[in-house]
């Protein structure tokens, strides 16, 4: 996503209208047949999986046969490895101390995760994914960077109730462009369930795309959320959320919130508090 996508104009915005893509087509056409080709590949494979995760597993899998970087969304290895240090730098900034446990939901092919995993204590890390594509090659960047020895766990998941992890576990909970490819039921699973796996003075950050006017989707791959929604349901299932405006200022397209079991304390609060 574009480094400006939270302008107050282009918060406005609905990418799924027939005006909005009309006017796009028109001012970027390099870009028209590369979309219509990929809107005539998702709709074919919305008829062969209806549900969502089987849906988007499709997605993953033919885009990680090509690229698993851009799979992920970054279109250049500069560009990946960027969005990984800005992911780790505002984490350690916030806390993550290498003997806290992580869980990386949507941990990619580890464009982020593979900082976390070397920079947590030996089988810290966790990382989980929806598609098996994806996660073939988190253990090739595993491989790359030789960080066998800090025996991180990668595991596939079909969906978010989380119940194969145990309670009381995890100290940061983290998903990086996972929410802005998910409808709705899907993020409302995750936030019924999150708070389980979370201590006491966990968090589970999560970044989204987000908008000010009307919700919407594109491609089913692509969804646009108000900040007020994902905290009101995250107060449903019984979680303190906060909007995160230190990371607006960051050069990333989206938003980003977090929510704990317990009142979300201010960064300047936290390493005192995650430190008793």
């Amino acid at each position: 996503m574009a480094q400006d996508a939270k302008s107050p104009k282009k918060l406005q915005r609905n990418r799924s209208t027939f005006t909005h893509r009309v006017g796009y087509a028109l001012t970027h056409p390099g870009r028209v047949a590369p979309y219509l080709r990929r809107a005539t590949r998702d709709t074919w494979l919305r008829l062969k999986h209806p549900d969502h995760v089987s849906y988007y597993r499709a997605v993953m899998a033919c885009d990680a046969r090509r690229n698993p970087e851009a799979a992920v969304g970054s279109q250049t290895h500069e560009r990946w490895l960027a969005l990984g240090q800005l992911q780790f730098d505002y984490l350690v900034e916030h806390g993550l101390r290498p003997e806290h446990r992580m869980l990386d939901i949507g941990c990619g092919n580890l464009r982020g995760g593979w900082r976390f995993i070397d920079y947590l204590d030996t089988g810290n890390y966790y990382g989980i994914d929806i598609s098996p594509d994806i996660l073939v090659a988190a253990k090739k960047t595993l491989v790359e960077r030789g960080l066998q020895d800090k025996l991180p766990h990668l595991t596939i998941t079909g969906d978010l109730t989380l119940d194969f992890l145990p309670g009381d576990h995890f100290d940061v909970v983290h998903a990086h462009s996972f929410f802005s490819h998910s409808p709705l039921e899907v993020i409302e699973e995750c936030l019924a369930n999150v708070g389980r796996v979370l201590t006491e003075k966990g968090f589970f950050d999560f970044t989204f795309d987000r908008t000010e006017g009307t919700e919407h989707q594109v491609l089913c791959e692509d969804f646009y959320y108000r900040a007020a929604t994902l905290l009101a349901l995250a107060r449903k299932h019984g979680l303190h959320g906060s909007f995160m405006d230190d990371w607006e200022k960051r050069p990333h397209g989206q938003s980003k919130i977090r929510v704990s079991r317990s009142p979300v304390p201010d960064a300047d609060q936290y390493d005192e508090l995650t430190r008793r």
